[in-house]
């Protein structure tokens, strides 16, 4: 068999999409993006990385924050073009606005509702909003 990146079905721009699971509740915590370079980092490490679409460069899960996600899984789905990472989150925090997970707008009758409150400040964790 061949190199196991090349086994990845990659978009055009080289990216595949990551979702985040927690271990131990198996709630989605995220989703990012990952070109090689983050999959083998991640493979290496044992800590996310991901690509960043917004700022064109390689970002460790929680290199500011403290909110590092420790893999214990990578997954490939059926079609190669997504990727699964099953992790245990440091703080209990995912994403960047505080909250559990990116996830916490639900859809109710015609609109978006935040559902989840935001555990940390994101202001005291990046020093911006």
């Amino acid at each position: 068999m061949g190199n196991w990146l090349d086994e990845v079905r990659w978009n055009k721009d080289g990216l595949a999409p990551a979702i985040a699971q927690d271990a131990a509740t198996h709630r989605v915590l995220t989703l990012a993006w990952m070109n090689r370079d983050a999959l083998t980092l991640t493979r290496d490490t044992r800590e996310a990385h991901y690509w960043s679409r917004s700022r064109h460069k390689l970002w460790r899960k929680g290199e500011q924050s403290g909110h590092v996600q420790r893999v214990r899984e990578i997954r490939l789905d059926c079609d190669r073009d997504a990727i699964l990472l099953i992790v245990e989150q440091a703080g209990g925090i995912a994403c960047h606005t505080g909250r559990e997970r990116c996830f916490y707008r639900r859809l109710e009758s015609d609109g978006w509702q935040t559902v989840e409150p935001i555990l940390e400040d994101p202001v005291t964790v990046y020093g911006r909003e």
